[in-house]
């Protein structure tokens, strides 16, 4: 498919900067980069020494310089309104630690235009997300009745449809999204693309994976365990990002199961939540009690609906 048939297209970029400006440094030049252009890149810094304060020279960038750290809901909403604001016609979410391919815009363009139909509108078209720390590929997410699914996509398929694609290396159609509300602020971190995809989802627009188009992530610190005869990688993550997951994951999962299937869904949140402490138990080499108490706290939180950016 020729790409100059869609050079008209007006996308920004939008990158969530927080205390590392080296990666920062190599996501602008893998975004620069792209055989496909893109008009503006704005960023969120939420450092507290303004690290990137050399970029406001920059022509083609926009920094929003927020040291009490807003995160990535915020962040997310500001860059959001931009876009809708300034009439573009995509935003390409990313984390600052993400390496899209150089053909990644490209080809998720391509598939924009391939896949959409009349009757098969496209809120989100990611690309496959591929973890740098191990070279596994990222999961995506499928809500099913009461909990969100992992879900792997393969390159063997065109495509594929799922409920809730990772944030970074999404490319948001404008359209879309002037038919949902913004990004709950109060969620913070962790969770915001779940809760953001699934109202694009209940309004009738698609959310798909083109496994041709890349982008490298580091996701956490994922470690190599054994447990009962099976290997397996978990996650390990500081007491500050587990009591997010735990609250947000819970919060989105239970207020989005319906009718009975909420009980269902609180009786996953409470065998989760046991399970995340034992993984705490058994394997992390530091700060353990604190991590069980920011999951047990965070799930309680997530039940009683108790948002905000509490835990410091």
């Amino acid at each position: 498919m020729k790409i100059k048939r869609f050079t008209k297209h007006k996308v920004a970029a939008y990158i969530t900067a927080y205390e590392n400006p080296e990666a920062v440094k190599f996501c602008l030049e893998a975004l620069r980069n792209q055989s496909f252009p893109i008009k503006k890149v704005l960023i969120v810094d939420n450092s507290k020494e303004k690290p990137l304060l050399h970029l406001k020279s920059n022509n083609d960038i926009i920094i929003k310089f927020h040291p009490d750290n807003i995160g990535i809901s915020a962040a997310l909403d500001w860059a959001i309104s931009w876009t809708i604001d300034q009439e573009y016609d995509f935003l390409w979410a990313f984390d600052q630690d993400s390496l899209p391919h150089k053909d990644c815009l490209k080809k998720l363009i391509c598939g924009y235009h391939k896949f959409y139909r009349s009757n098969y509108k496209i809120g989100i078209i990611a690309p496959l997300g591929i973890d740098l720390r191990n070279n596994q590929f990222v999961e995506a997410a499928k809500f099913s009745k009461y909990r969100f699914i992992g879900y792997k996509p393969t390159k063997k398929q065109q495509y594929c449809e799922c409920d809730s694609p990772i944030t970074s290396g999404s490319l948001i159609s404008v359209d879309a999204i002037k038919n949902i509300s913004l990004p709950i602020v109060d969620l913070f971190i962790d969770g915001v693309d779940m809760e953001y995809s699934l109202q694009l989802r209940q309004k009738g627009f698609y959310n798909i994976i083109i496994p041709q188009a890349t982008i490298y992530h580091e996701l956490g610190y994922p470690i190599q365990i054994k447990f009962l005869q099976k290997e397996f990688y978990i996650q390990q993550y500081s007491a500050f990002r587990q009591y997010y997951i735990s609250r947000n994951h819970t919060y989105i999962e239970t207020r989005h199961a319906k009718g009975l299937y909420r009980i269902y869904s609180c009786l996953w949140r409470i065998k989760y939540m046991l399970l995340t402490t034992l993984w705490i138990q058994l394997y992390d080499v530091e700060d353990k009690w604190l991590k069980i108490c920011a999951c047990l706290l965070g799930t309680y939180h997530g039940f009683i609906g108790k948002l905000g950016k509490i835990w410091h």
